[in-house]
């Protein structure tokens, strides 16, 4: 099979940027990195970067010098490699959609805090529980009516709540520290040689971050409005807080939910987020967020807490690698279900018992109550979710 021309212009060619400031020729090696994102490699910003100053520096004279400019700047894992050269020939060559196990016919979107669509209405509908419970996109837009604040005391005490870790910062302190030998001989050499009480300090604690994801697909609508009360409650309480909601997509919504009024912080929110009482691909919508570099560090050593019935439909291997990867990076992984307020309830679906191992907490997240005081004992060690329910059953 004949090359086909090559996309990219070379490097004494007069340079055409389109609308991202970038040039024209450019943009087929910015989107091969974004569907490779999309596939859950884990790409940073600057390997983009040096992916495009890569294939410039080779002339290239060939889709070779492209693909080895990717191979070495993009470094996918030997594991991998197989499939980055599927994408590759998919991408350059157009031999067709790769066809990737664990993938769904339908890429995960992903959207951080920008843009609002206009709103669409909805009949809505009063089944519950799972019988929602779909893989098909639906989109639709909400409205939060007002409502009496329970959670002033869940966000006055959040900020004190939090798992706590020591920071490499370190603060003054006149007792139980170690020597600061620095100042201290900062503070000899000012006094003329005098001997004055020597300084200390020690290193300082900072509470954890706290992440919450929400899933507002359909079979979650009779508790989405609460959950996103609590999530602004959290953004109001503490300093490092992140919200995300997924069903067919990803949405950040940290932003709008730093609003301090309640009403249109949740007003906001509503209006970015394009996926409310549709489908659910939990799996794939986790492992997007864990492709974006920027988002997986939103987890690490976090306190990671998702809202959701865990009601996946159909193949359950990437939410069973989304969670492993959760679990890895987070300080706890919590799971918080409605599902889990019956108490008849088990943990005996096939997804959930694939990640109940990989789970610190398995709890009934059918009340703000429930919720809220879950939240402010997560500094309090507890056993693991699969000791617990082992014991339940």
């Amino acid at each position: 099979m004949s090359a086909p021309p090559l996309t990219c212009l070379p490097a004494s060619s007069p340079r055409k940027r389109g609308e991202e400031g970038f040039p024209r020729a450019a943009a087929p090696l910015l989107s091969f990195a974004r569907l490779l994102r999309r596939y859950g490699f884990a790409i940073a910003p600057e390997q983009v970067s040096s992916f495009m100053q890569a294939a410039t520096l080779l002339g290239p004279r060939s889709m070779a010098d492209i693909r080895e400019a990717a191979l070495a700047t993009l470094a996918p894992s030997p594991d991998r490699r197989n499939e980055f050269e599927v994408h590759f020939r998919s991408h350059f060559y157009g031999d067709g959609q790769p066809s990737v196990e664990g993938e769904e016919d339908e890429e995960t979107r992903i959207k951080d805090d920008g843009g609002t669509r206009e709103k669409e209405s909805e009949t809505a509908r009063q089944e519950k529980g799972g019988a929602l419970s779909s893989a098909l996109e639906q989109l639709s837009t909400r409205d939060f009516q007002r409502d009496d604040d329970r959670l002033t005391a869940f966000r006055r005490k959040l900020a004190y709540a939090l798992p706590a870790r020591r920071s490499f910062r370190t603060v003054r302190t006149h007792s139980r520290g170690k020597l600061d030998l620095r100042r201290s001989l900062r503070e000899i050499v000012s006094a003329d040689g005098d001997v004055p009480s020597p300084l200390l300090r020690r290193r300082q604690t900072v509470p954890r971050k706290l992440l919450i994801l929400i899933d507002v697909s359909g079979s979650m609508k009779l508790h989405t409005a609460d959950y996103l009360k609590l999530a602004h409650a959290a953004v109001q309480g503490a300093d490092r807080a992140e919200i995300f909601t997924f069903g067919t997509r990803l949405t950040r919504i940290t932003s709008a939910l730093r609003i301090r009024d309640r009403d249109q912080a949740l007003a906001r929110a509503a209006a970015q987020v394009d996926d409310w009482d549709g489908g659910t691909r939990m799996g794939p919508t986790l492992l997007a967020f864990l492709s974006v570099p920027r988002f997986s560090a939103f987890a690490r050593g976090a306190a990671v807490v998702i809202l959701s019935d865990a009601l996946e439909r159909g193949d359950h291997g990437a939410l069973e690698t989304a969670i492993r990867r959760l679990s890895a990076r987070a300080f706890r992984l919590s799971l918080a279900t409605p599902l889990a307020g019956d108490p008849r309830f088990h943990p005996e679906t096939a997804a959930l018992s694939a990640i109940l191992p990989e789970l610190d907490d398995l709890i009934d997240g059918s009340s703000l109550k429930s919720l809220s005081d879950f939240i402010l004992s997560l500094a309090r060690p507890a056993p693991v979710a699969s000791t617990i329910w082992k014991r339940v059953s």
